[in-house]
């Protein structure tokens, strides 16, 4: 016997057993076994990918041709397929619309769009080369209503064939903290048909109900902090453009010569100078008004490394870092920008993602400027700071040399890989920092006293 309630991928059907019910049960069982061992290979299902709007949903519906043309073998859809749409369009458009409809709580249908279609060859490892047919719609609610909750019920292909299912997916949902990065795993549900009935049933879907902008933008702020968290070149660069901030160029050379306040103030220029270059850059590569290859922005960005980092042991643009620091961060501005313009935003939602993403980068930026900058003031009032800026400054020439290769080449190198395995323990190095300047105080202070004793008297 089959249990009363049964739930399939969030969806509850309410079921009562009789025994015509049962007699159907059982062909379908066995005619679903025949169609699994009966076939040379799986079948493929079909997908609907749900982009959540305030005001409606984004959908792209694929559907196997195969399967539908078994379903209606005297219409001929599979064969000659690069004309399908031309011949077919307005039959295709029609039985959409009759075998698709989503309702409100309420009961009320929302209005289905079709925005477009395609047809095109499709593979994958258990089902083979095929072809599928895409629909793209837009889903409207009744007015008044939300998009975020619905019943959907589907039978193009299951209705003939009951094997055959749809897999319903988030692809992305901006206002409810999801975006495509994070929608791999978002299933709302598999709209197949109920073994009690032999009719395909319904699934219920439910998204989060507190959804808002708010929720978009912190998404977006988190997205900009592990960007540059990630980024083992961006915490590079950062690195060794703060190596210079306490000293003077003179004669080829670095001396020491900037009091604390002065090499603070300086740290505050160069760091407004990348924000300024690098947000600018941002928006100009996220709303597509400056387009340049991926792959050259990459090797540009091994080269800003490279070239700070010659600059922290020999100076090459003295008095001239807040300059270098707008140049470069407009590069690296291109870098952050991909991170975006692979999301496919649109309007409001990209006006907020920018911002955030760039609060986020700043943030981050900003805790590493925090946790560097203080140490290298104080080392460098000592000789051990030449040692440090040396140190560092030929590890970033090597590191990014090795990157500038492996971007060319497109393959990773030895180079690139022993750096990669130093800088994921950046927090270390950190650490370190902070312990080699705080003993070096230690130490000097504990000379000095040895030297100049004082006695203090009461």
């Amino acid at each position: 016997m089959l249990p009363e309630t049964t739930c399939v991928s969030g969806s509850v059907v309410k079921v009562t057993v009789t025994p015509k019910k049962m007699k159907a049960s059982i062909l379908t069982l066995f005619l679903a076994l025949f169609s699994v061992y009966g076939f040379a290979h799986p079948m493929p299902h079909s997908v609907m990918l749900l982009d959540v709007h305030q005001d409606g949903i984004k959908a792209r519906l694929s559907v196997p041709l195969k399967e539908f043309q078994m379903v209606f073998p005297e219409v001929d859809l599979d064969r000659n397929y690069t004309t399908l749409i031309r011949r077919r369009n307005a039959w295709l458009d029609a039985y959409l619309k009759d075998h698709l409809t989503i309702r409100s709580p309420k009961g009320n249908s929302w209005k289905m769009r079709i925005t477009g279609k395609s047809v095109s060859e499709m593979e994958q490892p258990l089902t083979g080369k095929y072809h599928e047919l895409t629909y793209d719609l837009w889903l409207q609610p009744p007015s008044g209503e939300s998009p975020r909750s619905f019943t959907m019920n589907y039978d193009v292909v299951m209705h003939q064939l009951i094997t055959h299912k749809l897999f319903l997916k988030v692809s992305g949902d901006w206002y409810g903290g999801m975006t495509a990065r994070d929608s791999t795993d978002a299933d709302l549900g598999i709209l197949s048909v109920n073994p009690a009935t032999g009719k395909p049933q319904p699934v219920v879907v439910r998204l989060d109900q507190e959804a808002s902008v708010w929720k978009g933008f912190k998404v977006f702020v988190n997205l900009g902090i592990s960007h540059i968290q990630e980024g083992t070149d961006h915490l590079l660069y950062l690195f060794v453009l703060m190596l210079t901030v306490s000293l003077v160029a003179q004669k080829h050379t670095w001396k020491r010569g900037l009091s604390t306040k002065k090499s603070l103030v300086r740290v505050i220029k160069i760091a407004t100078a990348f924000t300024i270059g690098h947000s600018l850059s941002l928006c100009l590569g996220t709303m597509g008004w400056l387009r340049i290859s991926p792959l050259l922005v990459e090797i540009a960005i091994a080269f800003t490394i490279l070239i700070t980092a010659v600059h922290s042991i020999r100076p090459l643009f003295p008095g001239r870092e807040n300059y270098a620091a707008v140049i470069f961060g407009l590069i690296h501005g291109l870098g952050f920008s991909g991170a975006l313009t692979e999301l496919n935003l649109d309007g409001e939602r990209m006006a907020y993602s920018i911002l955030g993403f760039n609060v986020g980068i700043e943030l981050m930026q900003l805790f590493v400027i925090l946790c560097t900058v203080p140490w290298l003031i104080v080392l460098s009032n000592y000789p051990l700071h030449r040692v440090i800026r040396i140190a560092g400054g030929t590890f970033a020439i090597i590191a990014s040399v090795g990157w500038v290769i492996a971007r060319i080449l497109e393959k990773p190198n030895r180079i690139t890989e022993y750096a990669e395995m130093i800088l994921v323990h950046g927090k270390w190095l950190i650490a370190g920092l902070a312990m080699l300047a705080i003993a070096n105080e230690v130490f000097q202070r504990f000379r000095e006293r040895k030297t100049n004793p004082k006695v203090n008297t009461v």
